[in-house]
Parts: C-alpha cells; sequence; structure tokens
C-alpha cells in the first residue's frame, strides 16, 4: 500500500502555515458555524429527509446555493429552475477559482479539483489579504489547507447538528442573523475598488426591486445586474487608461549622471531634485 499520499498530508498539516490560517480564520467561525446550523434545519424543515440531507450537506457544501434551491424545491418548481438558480448563485467561484489558478496551476489536476471543492468566500478573502501579490510561496498551499480544513469542519458539524437536532432547534431564534453578519463581513472586505463597490450597490438594489418575482428569481435578477454594471466599469476603466497619455522619454543628462533615456521626473520629485543639487 502507497503510505505517500497520507504522509504528504500530514506533513502539510504540520506546517506552521496552517496554524497561521487557523488564527486568521477564527474570527469568523462563529458566523460560518450559525449559518450551517440553519441551513441544517432548513433543509430538514422544507420536507427532506434526512439521508438526502446529509448528502446535500456533504456533496453541495454550499450554504447560499442550499438555502436558495430550498424554497424552489419545496414549492415544486422546474429542475432546470433548481439547476440555474444554483448555478447562478455559485457563479462567483468560477471568478475565485480564476484567481487560486496563479497560485495553484502547478498542482495535478486531481489536487486542484480537491482545492475547488474546499474553497469559500472566507477563505479566499483570508488568503489574499494575507498574500497580496500573485507569487508563489512554499507556504500557500498549507495556509490554503489550514483555513479549508477549519472552514469545512465549522460548516459539516453545524449543518449536520441542524439536521439532526432540527425538531429541537427553531428558526425562531434567529440563529441565521449571525451567519448574514459574517456574509456581511466577506463583502465589505472585498470592496476594494469602485467597481466592486458599485456593482455591490446596484445588485442590492435591484434584489429589493425585484423582490416580487416568483421562485427568487430577484436573485438572479441582482447577479445579473451586478455582473453587467462590474463588467462596464471594468471596460470603461481599460479605455481610460489607454486614452491616458503616457509619460515622454526624455534624452539622458551628462550632468546627473546619466547615460541612458529615463522618463521624465514627476515635478514635485524634480524641483526636489534640483534643491538636493543646490545644496553645498
Amino acid at each position: 500500500m502507497n503510505h505517500a499520499p497520507a504522509r504528504q498530508w500530514l506533513a502539510t498539516m504540520r506546517h506552521p502555515g496552517v496554524r497561521l490560517a487557523w488564527r486568521d480564520m477564527g474570527g469568523t467561525m462563529p458566523g460560518i458555524a450559525a449559518w450551517g446550523l440553519v441551513t441544517g434545519v432548513a433543509m430538514v424543515k422544507a420536507g427532506m429527509s434526512l439521508p438526502l440531507a446529509v448528502f446535500m450537506s456533504l456533496a453541495v457544501y454550499a450554504g447560499s446555493a442550499q438555502l436558495s434551491v430550498l424554497p424552489l424545491m419545496a414549492a415544486g418548481a422546474p429542475l432546470w429552475v433548481v439547476w440555474f438558480t444554483a448555478l447562478c448563485v455559485n457563479l462567483r467561484f468560477v471568478i475565485l477559482s480564476s484567481m487560486w489558478r496563479n497560485y495553484f496551476d502547478h498542482l495535478p489536476l486531481r489536487h486542484r479539483l480537491a482545492l475547488g471543492y474546499f474553497s469559500g468566500d472566507v477563505i479566499f478573502v483570508a488568503f489574499t489579504q494575507r498574500y497580496t501579490s500573485l507569487e508563489k510561496t512554499p507556504e500557500q498551499l498549507p495556509y490554503f489547507w489550514g483555513a479549508a480544513s477549519i472552514n469545512w469542519l465549522s460548516w459539516q458539524t453545524a449543518s449536520l447538528a441542524g439536521i439532526f437536532l432540527a425538531n429541537v432547534i427553531p428558526l425562531e431564534w434567529g440563529l441565521g442573523f449571525a451567519g448574514v453578519l459574517a456574509l456581511l463581513g466577506v463583502l465589505y472586505s472585498m470592496l476594494k475598488d469602485r467597481a466592486t463597490s458599485v456593482a455591490a450597490v446596484v445588485s442590492a438594489a435591484a434584489a429589493v426591486a425585484a423582490f416580487g418575482l416568483p421562485l427568487k428569481l430577484n436573485i438572479l435578477v441582482a447577479i445579473a445586474a451586478a455582473v453587467a454594471v462590474g463588467l462596464m466599469l471594468e471596460d470603461a476603466q481599460r479605455r481610460a487608461q489607454l486614452l491616458r497619455p503616457s509619460p515622454g522619454i526624455r534624452p539622458p543628462d551628462p550632468t546627473r549622471g546619466e547615460q541612458h533615456p529615463v522618463l521624465p521626473l514627476p515635478p514635485e520629485d524634480d524641483t526636489a531634485a534640483a534643491r538636493q543639487e543646490k545644496q553645498p
């Protein structure tokens, strides 16, 4: 029997990056656990059998998609509507996966598929805040697995508890509010530029405006609006950058010891350099 994968896994989990990820993720885990608990309770309350609820929790592992399709399944919506809703809600993971590729494209396909299953919003935020550049480093993979392990355990433990204790834990406790707060924290940390901020505002407005649509279609409207506005703003920013004049190259100044053509200094830097040259 080949024990190399098990030894490699144990070596990865002993890496200091794993403990660093646990520390970074610790503050968000109560919210993730509350979100998982409410999702588990909601699956059973929607009429799903215990085995099917357990299977959905372990296989889907996406609380927002699960909660989005549960009302559709309870209402007997067509299967294509259920699948299309889950697909649209999870479209963000396509974008996240394109970012993960910058760090893990050198790994085997089987390993990358495992990363895709365990990936999550909170993990992505913690990872990108810790590693701001796209340069690959040895501790990035242990950090990912450390964050993924604590996130998966927190979610699944709470979700399974909600499934088996659904008749004891009423939804009126309002535990879902803690999960909403956790997701709002994730959303706020991802608003890093004007395009994402405007897209988030437009998405919220579209969701409220289309709230009266049946089968939770306001979610799809909000997603479509956010994607459309985000793409338009990014395109406008690229066009503006292309139209922006680039600084010209001036010839070298032998008095400054320059031997090759250089870009002109900004006015404040040029003034500072001139003042420095006048000093004895």
